[in-house]
């Protein structure tokens, strides 16, 4: 059975590079994929999910506008039917999106993998985030460390004089850096709970 997978982190754990990896996987064994990213990237690499290791496949493009589970059918419906979809940057799917996502699961019967962030730089879940964490089949942790050798589970911004903001848009590709930390040092940092 067809399942719709979450795989999720902070940021630089790996998860585009275990995406890749999954994706050769099934193509080395003469089985065909849909690989997608989210079209905020489309500038810097235009249709491509790439790894920092230095790994990069082709991808499909998506925008809100898209319905993901149309355009799926239609690539399951030539001559080779996909085995499995992979979703790069899954946190800016939107909940109708995810919805879809759902369907081609179980309607079509094709496995489902997104891989993204849970949350945002000022400690909110992404839209996709929160739909794949409430309705996936499987989750699944990527982990990587903040510098105090913790779990990591959060995203900082740093601006361009290198100085922590909680302000701006919630993408901001290439104009700023982002790091993962610990909850402990996110708060340090940032000077607030979320909540606060």
């Amino acid at each position: 059975m067809a399942k719709l997978y979450f795989i999720y982190s902070a940021m630089n754990a790996g998860k585009s590079t275990i995406l890749l990896q999954a994706a050769y996987n099934y193509r080395e064994r003469g089985m065909r994929t849909a690989l997608f990213t989210a079209s905020h990237y489309a500038e810097l690499e235009d249709g491509r999910i790439s790894s920092r290791l230095g790994v990069s496949a082709e991808a499909e493009l998506f925008d809100a506008d898209h319905d993901m589970f149309d355009w799926i059918r239609r690539l399951n419906e030539q001559a080779q039917p996909v085995s499995c979809v992979f979703i790069d940057e899954a946190q800016f799917l939107t909940r109708a999106q995810v919805w879809q996502l759902a369907r081609v699961a179980d309607r079509l019967g094709v496995p489902v993998m997104c891989y993204g962030l849970r949350t945002d730089f000022r400690g909110q879940l992404f839209e996709g985030a929160a739909e794949l964490l409430a309705i996936a089949d499987d989750l699944r942790e990527v982990r990587t460390i903040c510098h105090c050798g913790r779990k990591a589970t959060m995203v900082l911004r740093k601006d361009a004089q290198g100085a922590t903001t909680l302000e701006g848009e919630t993408v901001q590709v290439e104009k700023d850096v982002y790091v993962s930390l610990c909850r402990m040092h996110w708060e340090e940092e940032t000077g607030r709970w979320p909540l606060a």
